[in-house]
């Protein structure tokens, strides 16, 4: 199938062309009909399957050309999240003047984002905090609405955005297109479906093993107080250009950070504790190469999309079997090679692996922890091909001189 057998507009098909896109992804081709016909969906979908385009290219169709005031509300877990998909529909909408989408969430300016919705901005993607914070000072209108879209609903559940989410659904039209997208389905997120959908469709696609079976994958097992240490190991072996390390909590993320910096690694923490302008600083120092060993939560690293990320460590080992692939998944883009290295402790992680194993079908390989000698000779290996490397250029004029300036007064190249 191809974006043209959907029935979209000849504006939203040349935005589609020009981002180089002609055939839609499975959680596409599924979605896109039903959520153009105006029916309530539940979509089961990962990162990176393409979500975003699923949802967003029917909002941004069925929008009215004449009508004033917000029609559709997508709200999404992050800050990251909300820029991210935000910047999609502003592609989708490139050819449609009256689109006019706006990104609202908290760490940045509130009055900014005020004088943006007062400019007749009529899509809003927004974090719920910020959302509802604009409805209680009135800054944003919801009368208009025509359709919901709660992007990644278990992660902002699992964020304490429960309370939020429900206090604006119900100060909402009731005749409205209610569209819900989550990775997994815990029983929270089956009972919204229930009190806010109407006879929705499930759209759900099969997870994609193919990025994981494309990844070398290797596990640990060292002491819990040896982490830091076994970890520091497979840096130094390694020496990535670009890593990512996962913990399961914030606090885990800034002691390690805070250790690795001690060790001489040029690693930064990334958490939802930090204030916006230091996620952008550590964001912009990751892309361009400044920071390589980048340390984040999960809900963290939601929307973050770098890359030659070469390797993904699980410093933790994650509590959600589908957040494996999730992190995995950062590495190995694009056709290149990519490696994931888990650190666990004990018998019940060994089982809990196990488990991943079964889910992901990838086999995850025991490995052994190098030795101070095994990254001496791996430096020396490197610094050697390195050498022949530069031997098999042109030689520095200045460099030949030298030497036969030393082989004149009786000294080879052997001695020298």
């Amino acid at each position: 199938m191809r974006f043209r057998d959907l029935n979209l507009s000849e504006e939203m098909l040349s935005a589609i062309e020009e981002m180089g896109y002609t055939e839609p992804s499975p959680i596409q081709e599924k979605a896109i009909p039903v959520l153009m016909e105006g029916r309530d969906v539940i979509g089961r979908s990962n990162t990176g399957t393409g979500k975003t385009a699923a949802f967003g290219i029917p909002a941004v169709e069925r929008m009215s050309r004449d009508g004033r005031g917000v029609e559709v509300l997508i709200l999404c877990p992050t800050r990251e999240l909300a820029m991210q998909a935000c910047g999609e529909i502003r592609k989708f909408s490139k050819h449609m003047p009256w689109i006019k989408p706006a990104a609202v969430y908290g760490g940045a300016s509130i009055e900014k984002q005020i004088t943006e919705l007062k400019r007749g901005a009529n899509i809003i993607i927004g974090t719920p905090g910020r959302v509802m914070d604009h409805i209680g000072r009135k800054t944003l209108r919801l009368e208009s609405l025509k359709e919901v879209i709660l992007d990644e609903a278990d992660e902002m559940l699992n964020m304490g955005f429960r309370e939020d989410i429900e206090e604006i659904l119900k100060n909402v039209p009731e005749e409205r297109q209610t569209v819900l997208f989550s990775a997994t389905m815990p029983p929270a997120i089956l009972a919204i479906t229930k009190k806010f959908q109407k006879d929705p469709v499930m759209v759900k696609i099969e997870n994609k093993t193919g990025t994981v079976e494309s990844i070398e994958q290797y596990y640990y097992d060292v002491p819990a107080g040896r982490k830091t240490d076994a970890l520091s190991l497979l840096l130094m072996f390694w020496e990535p250009k670009l890593s990512m390390v996962f913990c399961n909590t914030k606090r885990m993320v800034d002691e390690l950070a805070e250790e690795l910096c001690a060790r001489g690694f040029k690693a930064a923490a990334l958490h939802g504790d930090m204030k916006q302008a230091q996620r952008t600083q550590v964001m912009g120092g990751f892309k361009g190469g400044r920071i390589s060993i980048l340390i984040a939560t999960d809900v963290a690293a939601r929307g973050i999309d770098v890359e030659g990320v070469d390797m993904v460590f699980n410093y933790d080992l994650p509590q959600d079997m589908e957040y494996y692939i999730h992190r995995i998944g950062r590495t190995g883009r694009a056709g290149k090679a990519g490696a994931a290295h888990t650190l666990i402790s004990g018998r019940k992680q060994f089982y809990d692996l196990r488990d991943i194993m079964r889910f992901t079908k990838a086999e995850i390989t025991k490995g052994e922890l190098p030795s101070a000698r095994d990254i001496s000779e791996k430096r020396l290996d490197r610094f050697c091909a390195e050498i022949k490397s530069a031997a098999q250029g042109e030689v520095v004029s200045d460099a030949q001189r030298l030497l036969e300036r030393l082989e004149a007064d009786g000294i080879s190249a052997r001695d020298a």
